[in-house]
């Protein structure tokens, strides 16, 4: 298990080397939005930069709207999320975040979510999806579709119950952090995804070339042929 947090603007100007000191270990960073407007989050830059300066593992995300309910939203958001953050890499997933859709949206809103996931995984990303256990997940999407998707899940209090498969488990918004000022979102991931993302060649990464197996050279072998004692043995020497 991994310790983590998901910041924004919200946090502000962030000390992410007193970040990492206090135990944090990764960070799932906003980029950007379509809830209002389109745009990349002000402190995407800064917060990319400094997480990694500090040596600690990045994701991103990508709000919606609640006007993304269909898959072309979707994959119009997808191809907003990926000029914003390509030519960079992220050793943790990137995610949609779907939280203020309608209810009444919930079969448009899993065709967006499945377009937009899609849209990334062409494009070379390991990506999920970030909801809330019961009002996301359950109110507003038809997980029955979405079993293929890697999943971050909130629930506050308890872990999700609802959702019975997930990456990272999304338990508090109002957790207070050495290098934060105020509250922040504190986060456990349960996968190894920088070794998964890594091998895969995702998020930015080159694929590791194999390691050539090579093989020994081969021993040279000669058949003998021994008298001793007026016995006859015959055999193989092999060259050691």
């Amino acid at each position: 298990m991994k310790n983590g947090i998901d910041v924004s603007r919200w946090q502000g100007d962030i000390d992410w080397t007193k970040v990492r000191e206090a135990g944090i270990e990764f960070a799932i960073i906003k980029a950007g939005g379509s809830d209002d407007g389109f745009y990349t989050d002000s402190k995407f830059e800064k917060n990319y930069k400094g997480a990694k300066e500090a040596g600690i593992s990045v994701g991103a995300y990508y709000i919606v709207g609640s006007k993304c309910v269909s898959r072309i939203d979707g994959v119009s958001d997808a191809n907003r999320f990926i000029n914003i953050i390509k030519g960079k890499q992220f050793d943790y997933p990137v995610y949609i975040d779907l939280e203020l859709t309608s209810p009444a949206d919930k079969c448009g809103a899993t065709d967006a979510c499945i377009g937009f996931c899609q849209t990334m995984e062409k494009a070379g990303y390991y990506c999920g999806i970030y909801a809330s256990d019961i009002s996301g997940f359950v109110d507003r999407l038809d997980m029955s579709r979405l079993t293929q998707f890697d999943k971050w899940a909130a629930r506050y209090g308890g872990k999700p119950t609802a959702v019975k498969r997930y990456g990272i488990w999304q338990k508090s918004s109002n957790g207070t952090i050495t290098g934060i000022a105020g509250n922040v979102d504190i986060n456990e991931a349960y996968e190894d995804y920088p070794t998964i993302i890594k091998a895969a060649g995702l998020n930015g990464f080159s694929k590791p070339e194999p390691v050539p197996q090579v093989k020994p050279p081969e021993k040279k072998k000669k058949a003998v042929t021994l008298i001793i004692d007026d016995h006859t043995y015959t055999g193989l020497l092999e060259e050691q």
